[in-house]
């Protein structure tokens, strides 16, 4: 098994509940794995792997959508991955939001998901 990963991207956006939330951002920093099972013993072309660019990209218009909850934004992610790429067998997920409006909080919440082609 072969894994294409993104790690630690950090987005400013305005998901959350909070008012605060929606109208001043955040920083969400966001890594993608998404596993599959080479065709080619050896891959020397891009057309025969998962090409990470365009994962980036899928991540970043995601994140410009204002979404109350992390788990909407997540789920969502990994489906449109699995459907824009049929090599994809397995996503893996991980956001978090860095500066969550909890007092007292010194730290990060965060949520992580994974799914598998059916």
């Amino acid at each position: 098994m072969l894994s294409i990963c993104l790690h630690n991207i950090i987005f400013r956006a305005y998901h959350g509940l909070y008012e605060e939330e929606k109208t001043n951002g955040n920083d969400f920093e966001v890594s993608v794995e998404v596993k599959y099972h080479p065709k080619e013993n050896i891959i020397q072309s891009i057309e025969h792997t998962i090409n990470y660019e365009t994962i980036f990209r899928l991540v970043e218009e995601r994140m410009k959508v204002a979404t109350p909850l992390l788990e909407t934004v997540i789920m969502e992610l990994a489906e449109n991955i699995l459907q824009q790429f049929s090599l994809a067998e397995e996503v893996f997920i991980a956001i978090k939001k860095l500066h969550p409006p909890i007092h007292n909080l010194n730290g990060s919440v965060g949520i992580y998901y994974s799914l598998k082609r059916k």
